[in-house]
């Protein structure tokens, strides 16, 4: 993709030649997903795994002793962090297991104390007070101060997160059911939340001046909208362009979550126009028509961090950077993918036929238009047909067939992020999200994301969440404690048009 060298005219530092090599793989890289297993020639039996675990975890000092007994040798951290990077997958399971399950809690102790709490409830404050202190004490894994001092070694707590990333994987594949597996993630989870608290985190602005490195990751983590190459990464830290990451003092030139933003004139209705037609490179920005700040793409760069708060504090400091820069913006947006839709529609499509409920979905008149401009053989059925239409990205090249399906898939793709529910919350993920920061439903967007990604996704359909930001905090507190969705009147005659026409 970067083929010729007269594209590194475009920076201006010499020091970026020697990474030529490693951002032009990067960027043929549209999602950085997988897990990065070590390997080592050997697999490893048990005892030797024994063996580490007992010289570097240290026994649990006493209660009386907690603040005296000085810390384990570094060395033990660097061997713990060693061995683990030298195992297999297959062989860093069991180590996990044996680590979570010989080195947790005391639970015997944990149960006399227990006890003994029950007895001391009609003692004074003071002596109950003190018997939970000890029983707080007691209920913490053998583990967490390894844990805790493997933090305070260099490159210790990107280990740490990328090995909360494997346990993850094993707990999602179902490679482990153990308990003590999930109770070995909530600590590390608890752990990483400390030390990636928000205050903790630096906003750094990614510009064409930033190196090389940082670059380079800011277009290989890019998750939602592939970087194509170097000018497609050039405008998107140029002009009418803002990009922005969370750093930590402890993961130097790491970003952990990246959030691309447009200025525009107005809220954007299709990506085509924000990662498509660009201006060239060079444009000056007038401040004139800067009125909206559209976010399009946020990627959490680290899988280990999952389930730790970033992303949301991140649009709430580079909307209060932003409103700085420009005073009079008072529009902000977000331009989303509906990631799921798609799967969702078809899994809908297949359960209608299969119950012969299809006629509930779509009026008599829009299944004849369909059968009409498919050009259904005599005897298809036409939710066949619709199904086998929308899992391609070919009837977006068709105006008939567009205007037949529009008003169908925008209601249908409606009741999918108003209506679908997980344990009450909106079922999509980027809906969740964003409902969770107080945003509002407030735009759907036909043909808004033409691409075979996007057709693949969520039929081109494309949603703009907006920030009203004198209603956020009402509109984030309201979700979270009843689940009510804040919808503008658009979603909401959309998502009544599906229920008049549905009877699900």
């Amino acid at each position: 993709m970067i083929s010729h060298p007269v594209i590194w005219a475009f920076r201006s530092s010499a020091r970026c030649w020697r990474h030529r090599a490693v951002l032009k793989v990067s960027l043929r890289a549209s999602v950085v997903g997988g897990r990065r297993w070590y390997s080592s020639p050997n697999r490893v039996g048990v005892t030797g795994m024994e063996e580490i675990l007992a010289r570097v975890v240290a026994p649990l000092p006493t209660y009386e002793t907690r603040d005296k007994s000085p810390p384990p040798p570094e060395s033990n951290s660097l061997d713990f962090m060693h061995f683990y990077k030298s195992l297999e997958k297959e062989d860093r399971l069991g180590f996990l297991t044996k680590l979570s399950q010989d080195f947790g809690v005391d639970h015997r102790s944990a149960s006399e104390l227990a006890g003994k709490l029950l007895d001391t409830q009609l003692r004074d404050l003071a002596t109950i007070l003190q018997v939970e202190d000890r029983l707080r004490y007691c209920l913490t894994p053998r583990y967490k101060q390894l844990l805790n001092h493997i933090s305070r070694v260099e490159g210790g707590v990107k280990f740490l997160v990328d090995l909360r990333a494997d346990v993850l994987e094993i707990i999602s594949s179902k490679a482990s059911e153990s308990p003590h597996i999930k109770d070995l993630n909530g600590t590390l989870k608890s752990l990483l939340s400390e030390w990636f608290s928000v205050g903790l985190l630096r906003l750094e602005r990614i510009t064409w001046q930033s190196p090389c490195e940082i670059l380079q990751k800011i277009s290989q983590y890019e998750a939602v909208h592939p970087v194509r190459n170097w000018t497609d990464l050039r405008r998107r830290v140029g002009p009418y362009r803002r990009c922005y990451a969370f750093t930590h003092a402890a993961m130097p030139g790491e970003p952990l979550v990246v959030l691309h933003v447009a200025l525009t004139e107005d809220i954007s209705d299709n990506i085509q126009s924000i990662v498509r037609e660009f201006a060239t490179v060079d444009t000056e920005e007038d401040v004139n028509k800067i009125n909206a700040a559209i976010f399009y793409s946020i990627s959490s760069t680290q899988a280990g961090l999952q389930g730790v708060e970033l992303g949301n504090y991140l649009i709430k400091r580079v909307v209060r950077e932003l409103q700085g820069e420009f005073p009079h913006m008072a529009q902000f947006s977000s331009l989303s993918p509906i990631p799921g839709f798609s799967s969702w529609l078809q899994g809908l499509l297949s359960q209608s036929r299969k119950e012969g409920r299809g006629s509930e979905l779509l009026s008599e008149q829009e299944w004849k238009e369909v059968e009409q401009a498919t050009d259904s053989s005599p005897g298809t059925p036409a939710v066949d047909a619709l199904r086998k239409l929308v899992g391609t990205s070919e009837w977006l090249r068709s105006e008939r067939l567009c205007r037949v399906l529009e008003p169908v898939l925008m209601r249908l793709c409606a009741w999918y992020l108003y209506g679908e529910k997980r344990r009450g919350y909106a079922l999509n993920p980027v809906a969740n999200f964003h409902l969770q920061n107080g945003a509002t439903m407030w735009r759907l967007n036909w043909r808004a994301d033409t691409s075979p990604r996007g057709a693949a996704n969520s039929c081109g359909i494309m949603v703009n969440y907006r920030y009203f930001l004198s209603e956020t905090s009402k509109n984030s507190s309201l979700y979270l404690q009843s689940k009510a969705v804040a919808a503008s009147e658009q979603v909401l005659g959309l998502v009544s048009q599906f229920q008049k026409n549905s009877k699900l």
